[in-house]
């Protein structure tokens, strides 16, 4: 159990021992500095531990957010500290070098004098914490009031300040991202709060929210399967309400500050799962109807996987440079400030909200192959037009990407054995030569798939001249301003190659088949990147040998369309999706659920 030190009684009628032990806290009294060490040393060692002012006069969300958020090793707000058992060492060490300054008044009475800052202990071990190194966090409070009146007046004035707002009110309000698309901010957030709220006074995880919303989305799915009317109407309705049940997860961590990295993992990975097992449904319901429209689901997967994998290689690589300003980017800030073209701005690029609504709404009226038709011209134009502005701003900014940046971008492109081999012979640098590069070798890869008949050997040779190219492309550190580009060029033309030779095979099962690899695959590119995200790095080196890295699968299929011709290309591509699948989830697995992954909340509200 969490303990919580005093640093003496609180005045009477104060409610801070009660709010204290509602937040989950064994409450303890010490006199001073001299008896918080002998508290601290008696307190459960794998516990958190907080220190509180006795005076401290706030609302109880203030506490909540300073000394319950899980995802910070040490956390402080005026008259109040936190500190996980990975900072308890440093904290006894600041407690050490406590004086007899910081020894309280009487237990019911007030300094003599106002009190300075480092008269309050709290706020002096916090800031003793940060010259040691520790990062503390501080939240930000906003109206919410925290602290430490140094006389009665002074605390009837806090008291007020105190009951004029409703941190129940702030609590409810905090719990909805601060940047979320139109459709969610307006149809769905308005309600969905609520529901978090519900579920939180009736004791449900946001774990649990986030697999009812898989599970949601799977009962859609079966629903488009059917390929009846009355199946597709009732899909969108579920589909709809995956959505809305995808927002209160969030919702119900943020107003609870449930934070895992389990849930971080089920978050950042269920919502792809989600949409591309609706797309493989709507594949599947249009096959009872007589339609084929596999390659399209398979099209709309591979452009929306490609469309989050620009996001992320782009963030990655500009968010910790240095001199990270454009004449784009200052003209974004501006039209910022007028408001229609903000929301204009986050419809135009289909962010989830507004991707899965069109879907829904679609899959009532009309037909899958419409649905995926409609899908991949409003993805594919919003895609034009985030890579463009994207462009744009690395051309005209004067960043220094850093090493940290330069490697991620590497690990992002999931380059194997060859592409590693062919890297050591020569480097190749320049600020247009890697993506140029990556643009040869896709077209080498895609040209003789597309123009000869499927099997022949110029496949297999495309693939090999596909395979050296990426690899001279990723032989020198990738801190070029265009380089971002690199990751989801290799991404696209990995997919695509397999749509191509599936689409071209005319084998029954063989897009489906196609299906499951990329599935596959792209969930090992989203675990990538969440690990990336998180600080830990991409998955082990053995995992990427042992699936090929993107160029061995490339070449991979291309050698199976050379060897296996009719249902045999269909199970070659089925074995290897199973291979793959197998692979990524057991290490993703045991990487996710083990104590040393990252917690990878979004907290942007960028669209997914």
């Amino acid at each position: 159990m969490s303990t919580a030190i005093l640093t003496g009684l609180p005045p009477v009628g104060s409610s801070l021992e009660g709010d204290l032990r509602s937040l989950g806290f064994d409450v303890r009294v010490a006199a001073d500095a001299a008896e918080v060490s002998a508290a601290l040393a008696a307190a459960p060692a794998n516990a958190r531990l907080a220190l509180v002012d006795h005076r401290f006069v706030g609302h109880l969300h203030s506490l909540r957010l300073a000394l319950t958020d899980p995802r910070f090793p040490a956390a402080a707000v005026h008259g109040a500290l936190t500190v996980q058992p990975e900072a308890r060492a440093a904290l006894r060490d600041v407690v050490a070098l406590a004086d007899g300054r910081h020894r309280v008044g009487a237990h019911v009475g007030f300094p003599a004098a106002p009190a300075s800052p480092l008269d309050v202990l709290p706020d002096a071990l916090a800031a003793g914490l940060e010259a040691h190194g520790v990062a503390v966090h501080r939240p930000e409070l906003g109206v919410l009031v925290a602290d430490v009146p140094p006389d009665a007046p002074a605390r009837a004035h806090a008291q007020a300040a105190v009951a004029a707002t409703d941190d129940e009110a702030v609590r409810l309000r905090n719990a909805v991202k601060s940047r979320d698309g139109f459709f969610t901010t307006f149809c769905i957030s308005p309600y969905s709060r609520y529901i978090a709220r519900w579920c939180a006074r009736r004791g449900f995880t946001p774990n649990q929210v986030t697999t009812a919303s898989l599970l949601t989305a799977l009962i859609a799915a079966g629903c488009a399967a059917t390929g009846t009317r009355p199946g597709f109407v009732a899909a969108g309705l579920l589909l709809l309400f995956s959505f809305v049940l995808d927002c209160t997860d969030g919702q119900l961590a943020r107003y609870s500050l449930q934070y895992s990295t389990l849930g971080a993992w089920l978050d950042a990975t269920f919502d792809r799962a989600k949409e591309y097992a609706y797309y493989a449904g709507l594949a599947l319901g249009a096959a009872r109807g007589g339609e084929d429209v596999w390659a399209l689901a398979l099209g709309a997967m591979v452009l929306q996987t490609c469309r989050h994998v620009v996001d992320f290689a782009f963030n990655e690589a500009n968010h910790d440079a240095t001199a990270n300003t454009s004449p784009t980017a200052a003209l974004s800030g501006k039209l910022d400030s007028v408001g229609w073209t903000v929301w204009a701005r986050r419809m135009i690029i289909l962010p989830i909200g507004e991707r899965w609504a069109l879907i829904a709404v679609l899959t009532a009226l009309t037909t899958p192959r419409i649905v995926f038709v409609v899908l991949l011209i409003g993805c594919a134009f919003a895609a034009c037009y985030t890579t463009a502005g994207r462009v744009l701003r690395s051309v005209t900014r004067k960043a220094r990407r850093t090493d940290r940046a330069a490697r991620a971008l590497f690990e992002l492109t999931d380059s194997g054995p060859i592409a590693e081999t062919a890297a050591r012979v020569t480097r190749v640098k320049g600020a247009v030569t890697v993506p140029l590069l990556g643009l040869v070798a896709t077209a080498a890869l895609l040209v003789p798939l597309l123009v000869k008949p499927f099997g022949s050997p110029l496949g297999v040779a495309g693939a090999a001249v596909y395979a050296i190219l990426a690899g001279l492309a990723v032989s020198s550190p990738l801190k070029g301003p265009l380089n971002w580009l690199l990751p989801p060029v290799l991404r696209a033309a990995e997919y695509l190659a397999i749509l191509v030779l599936a689409a071209r095979s005319d084998v029954a099962g063989a897009l489906p088949a196609a299906f499951g690899l990329v599935a596959a695959v792209a969930y090992h590119h989203y675990d990538t990147v969440y690990r990336i995200r998180g600080g830990t790095g991409a998955p082990p080196h053995w995992l990427v040998r042992m699936i090929g890295g993107h160029e061995g699968r490339a070449l991979a299929v291309t050698v199976a369309a050379v060897l296996w011709q009719g249902q045999g290309f269909t199970i070659a591509l089925t074995a290897l999706a199973a291979g793959i699948a197998l692979a990524v989830l057991i290490e993703s697995i045991r990487f996710w659920v083990s104590s040393g992954a990252p917690a990878v909340h979004d907290e942007t509200g960028e669209p997914a």
